[in-house]
């Protein structure tokens, strides 16, 4: 059935040059062999054979050609060598982080279809073009939630390879979908640059941010209340746990990880606040930096404590973009709850990728890559949990910033 000379191959050869015999009958206007055809100007005038590969492997073809030369196909055209869905496949191993010889050497076991690198390298960059459009198409124009937060990937400089943060966000529309807004590269991670992102996206059509949720980058809240200034801002709760445990040896981790979980797990901002004061006084005297760094940002880390508790998870981390690229070592569990799971396994969809790679030859060859998994890794998503109790907070805390159609 599909082997060198099975019967797939041989009915896919059969289907297409009779495809084109009748293509070519169209454009001459009579069948083969009608006298009709008689002194008509142009007529048959043999074949010439082509290779095409695909899924099917490699055929060769007989395609039929025409005395005047004004014969164009359409169902395999001039100079094609690849059926349509081949270049498809090409991509997808490409984005799944398969190197251009594991793609090759993969082609040629499964399908007998000797692919040259070069050509997996042609395939591949044609798609900047759609990379291109799809970093400039227009956005929404309110987003309830947006997750920013950059993860580093290796890319060769003049010659040196060194680490580039690429910033990711995230928003999450009325309806309850998840749809990354952008990629965007640069040597270090900071909030200037954070400041020229949120300007692009709010020149790209996004009026209104209910919520923004970032990481503690200095700066950074700043940037977004100056472009978005009625934006809430919500310090990334993971990230302060994080934070937090750097400052502690390991055999403390899961006491101080317990502790703080008792802050952000409270009922009310002001149970939360009682909850760090009870911290402080037992970890103050030998972790001071601790509690000082939750004070500081108090201001940023309490706003989710507005939402009902089932939809608190929705806003207080940036995992959605974590997700996509981030791994950590292995945290102390925190009692099983969502923050604590996140803090000890991290999805590696990207970072697998990006692995396989060890350094990118340039910025356009990074960005095309992560463009093509974050098409795959986006056809995975599903609506937000409780969405729906989620959004009507949002229209008791902000009814003039919902749409008509939500008031109504």
């Amino acid at each position: 059935m599909i082997g060198e000379n099975g019967l797939l191959k041989q009915l896919t050869k059969a289907l297409l040059e009779r495809a084109l015999q009748t293509e070519l009958t169209g454009h001459l206007g009579y069948e083969k062999h009608d006298p009709a055809g008689h002194k008509s100007g142009n007529s048959r005038n043999g074949t010439s054979r082509k290779k095409l590969k695909g899924d099917f492997g490699e055929i060769e073809l007989e395609t039929p050609r025409d005395r005047n030369g004004t014969f164009e196909p359409k169902i395999v055209e001039r100079h094609q060598t690849r059926w349509t869905g081949f270049d498809d496949k090409i991509l997808s191993l490409y984005s799944r982080g398969m190197s251009t010889r594991e793609i090759q050497g993969h082609l040629e076991e499964m399908y007998g279809v000797e692919v040259s690198p070069a050509l997996i390298s042609s395939v591949t960059s044609a798609v900047q073009e759609e990379v291109a459009a799809w970093q400039h198409r227009p956005l929404e124009s309110r987003y309830a939630i947006v997750y920013m937060d950059a993860l580093y990937v290796k890319m060769r400089d003049n010659g040196h390879v060194k680490n580039r943060a690429v910033y990711v966000a995230i928003g999450v529309n009325l309806e309850g979908t998840k749809e990354v807004l952008g990629l965007w590269s640069s040597d270090n991670e900071g909030a200037k640059l954070w400041l020229q992102v949120l300007t692009e996206i709010r020149n790209r059509g996004v009026e209104d941010i209910f919520i923004a949720c970032v990481d503690g980058l200095k700066g950074f809240p700043e940037a977004i209340e100056l472009i978005y200034p009625r934006a809430q801002v919500q310090l990334c709760i993971v990230h302060m746990v994080r934070h937090s445990l750097n400052y502690v040896s390991w055999k403390q981790r899961r006491a101080v990880a317990e502790d703080l979980r008792s802050i952000y797990t409270a009922a009310t901002a002001e149970a939360a606040e009682r909850a760090l004061d009870k911290f402080a006084e037992k970890w103050d005297a030998s972790h001071p930096t601790i509690g000082q760094v939750w004070r500081r940002n108090w201001e940023r880390i309490t706003p989710f404590f507005a939402f009902p508790a089932e939809i608190r998870k929705v806003i207080y981390t940036t995992n959605a973009v974590e997700s996509l690229g981030q791994w950590q070592r292995p945290r102390p569990d925190l009692s099983g709850d969502k923050v604590g799971l996140a803090l000890r396994f991290w999805s590696m969809s990207l970072r697998k990728i990006i692995k396989t790679r060890g350094s990118f030859p340039n910025e356009e060859a990074a960005m095309r890559l992560l463009w093509l998994a974050l098409r795959n890794h986006s056809k995975k998503w599903s609506f937000v949990q409780n969405w729906r109790e989620a959004l009507n907070r949002f229209q008791n805390l902000w009814p003039e910033r919902m749409p008509a159609l939500e008031r109504n």
